[in-house]
């Protein structure tokens, strides 16, 4: 039973380079009901899961056009006119159906300043100046889809930032998010962040956990010296960077929207959940 539930799982997350392979709503229930046994005792299973995942390292590399299968999916799910949180120089590509309004913290002057990595990069003008958490300009119920392509990570309140999501979607309209998986970006030597630290969060407010974040990345991402961890950590803070606050494998980030959905009661639907190279790819559809 536990080969049959790896074989499975790995037969869901894999993409060819040949074709691209969408996970049904039948295989999803099947992939979730295998998450949740992972949950309630079965460690062993779970290590397992996380094992197949990880031997799908080499796909990061593959042929498969990236940014095609961000495209492909867009088409099929976003239509009407929604949001595009954090765009930057890379906004999704959507089709003629579809309408979007750009949203971000800073005009883009302002962002060229705060990332001057991303200069030689043409960045998306934002027709809407608000947090992308909180979306508190953006009235309930208003749009027919919104988009967070690696943004969830630099939320310090996920759980929050998604409930704004919904709260702001018109019944059946779609979350469209693009996740980094930690394994195979600046974020691999960081730990994933438990599902009870994210609820803390979502409970507390995050300023309890903010330094910790910050001390984190330097020391694991940006490899400073252990005596300049402190001082690089707090600069961060001064000038308001934003990291990737948070992290998570696929199956981690299932746990979180399982959570979500079962002990929060947001009314939200999964129909896809796919790998694409260094990320994974979930839609979820708002409730009617």
């Amino acid at each position: 039973m536990l080969k049959k539930g790896i074989r499975k799982i790995k037969r869901l997350l894999v993409l060819t380079s040949d074709r691209i392979k969408l996970t049904s709503k039948a295989e999803l229930k099947h992939l979730k009901s295998q998450l949740l046994h992972a949950q309630s005792g079965s460690e062993q299973l779970k290590s397992q899961l996380l094992h197949t995942e990880a031997e799908l390292e080499s796909l990061k590399n593959s042929s498969l056009d990236f940014h095609g299968l961000r495209r492909t999916i867009a088409f099929r799910y976003l239509v009407g006119t929604g949001l595009e949180i954090g765009a930057l120089h890379q906004p999704l590509e959507v089709s003629t159906q579809a309408t979007v309004r750009y949203v971000d913290r800073m005009h883009v002057d302002e962002l060229r300043r705060h990332y001057p990595e991303l200069a030689a990069y043409n960045l998306v003008e934002p027709d809407v100046l608000d947090d992308g958490e909180t979306l508190s300009s953006i009235s309930d119920d208003s749009v027919d889809f919104v988009i967070a392509n690696h943004m969830i990570e630099h939320c310090q309140n996920p759980i929050g930032a998604i409930e704004n999501f919904v709260r702001v979607l018109k019944p059946d309209g779609i979350l469209y998010m693009a996740v980094p998986d930690k394994r195979y970006i600046f974020d691999r030597d960081r730990p994933v962040t438990p599902l009870e630290h994210l609820i803390r969060d979502y409970q507390e407010g995050p300023e309890w956990s903010m330094y910790s974040h910050f001390e984190e990345f330097v020391r694991l991402v940006n490899k400073v010296p252990e005596h300049e961890v402190s001082k690089q950590a707090q600069h961060l803070i001064n000038i308001n960077y934003s990291i990737h606050f948070h992290v998570w494998q696929g199956l981690d980030f299932l746990e979180l929207v399982s959570y979500c959905q079962k002990e929060l009661d947001f009314p939200l639907e999964i129909e896809l959940f796919q790998k694409n190279g260094f990320e994974f790819i979930i839609i979820l559809k708002k409730a009617s």
